[in-house]
């Protein structure tokens, strides 16, 4: 088994243990990993993945970001940015704020999408209730003696 300069750490979080804490799956950390969304974890000396406070901290900041529907290519840019350090602040806010915009802009056409289904079950319910005044469905107690042929 090959190391590739993750630091051996025998102290540390499980990668259930961490799962669990952030709201993800092991499968999604390992993936989060893999496409360099997370650094290599340190590992134990059994092979195991043991996640630090500051692994904890990162993941439950990406978890919020794809709570905001971010998509992964987006947060990757903003891991790759924040791998550079303060240096990048600025650029860190402004993919915040570009995200913003399109979520913002999501609402919007959301909001037009319920104005017209609101519209459109409104008029579904008038034709409805003429309907009902127009000719209305016979109980129990009520028969439509037109139906009934009268033999003598």
């Amino acid at each position: 088994m090959h190391n590739y300069g993750v630091v051996m750490q025998d102290s540390g979080f499980t990668i259930r243990t961490i799962a669990e804490r952030c709201g993800m799956t092991a499968h999604t950390l390992r993936y989060y990993e893999r496409v360099g969304l997370i650094q290599p974890v340190g590992r134990a000396r059994n092979g195991h993945r043991r996640y630090t406070e500051a692994d904890a901290a990162w993941l439950n900041f990406l978890h919020c970001m794809r709570a905001t529907n971010m998509p992964i290519r987006e947060m990757q840019r903003y891991a790759a940015l924040r791998e550079m350090g303060e240096a990048t602040i600025e650029q860190r806010r402004q993919l915040l704020e570009e995200h913003q915009a399109t979520i913002a802009a999501q609402i919007a056409a959301l909001e037009k999408a319920h104005a017209l289904l609101t519209h459109k079950i409104a008029n579904y319910r008038k034709i409805e209730e003429r309907t009902r005044v127009e000719s209305p469905v016979l109980t129990g107690t009520e028969v439509d003696c037109s139906t009934l042929a009268v033999t003598g």
